[in-house]
């Protein structure tokens, strides 16, 4: 994972985390995370959905699994501001569509983010999930 989140929320259908932005985050530039670096928080935040589903319920650590997540698609992005060093954000994500065969996953999940309480970005993405 290229950015470290906390998640506070994970079920079935939905996800939120927190993200605190630090100097040392490969996304940011000029003291601000880009808005690359909040389309990969927001694919990391919802790929945790679907991604739960290729683990264990006793492999908290994420051992016994070896999973990647694509976006396969990006439906719709709008960015109103970038978060500077220093200030945390929340990324909640809805599950909107989902289609399992036994080679993979390939789903639609729609995301916002929040940076004290104000949307920041709204976004829509296809993932394809699959265990190497």
């Amino acid at each position: 994972m290229l950015m470290a989140s906390v998640t506070p929320y994970l079920d079935e259908t939905s996800v939120e985390t927190r993200f605190k932005v630090e100097e040392s985050c490969i996304f940011v530039k000029n003291g601000y995370l880009s808005e690359t670096g909040l389309i990969e928080n927001a694919a990391q935040t919802c790929a945790a959905i679907v991604g739960q589903s290729f683990f264990d319920d006793d492999d908290k650590d994420g051992s016994k699994s070896k999973v990647i997540g694509y976006i396969s698609a990006v439906k719709k992005v709008h960015i109103t501001a970038l978060p500077k060093i220093g200030e945390t954000i929340s990324t909640k994500g809805k599950l909107v569509s989902r289609y399992d065969n036994d080679a993979f996953s390939s789903c639609t999940i729609a995301s916002e983010t929040f940076r004290n309480g104000e949307l920041i970005v709204a976004c829509t993405l296809n993932f394809l999930i699959h265990e190497v």
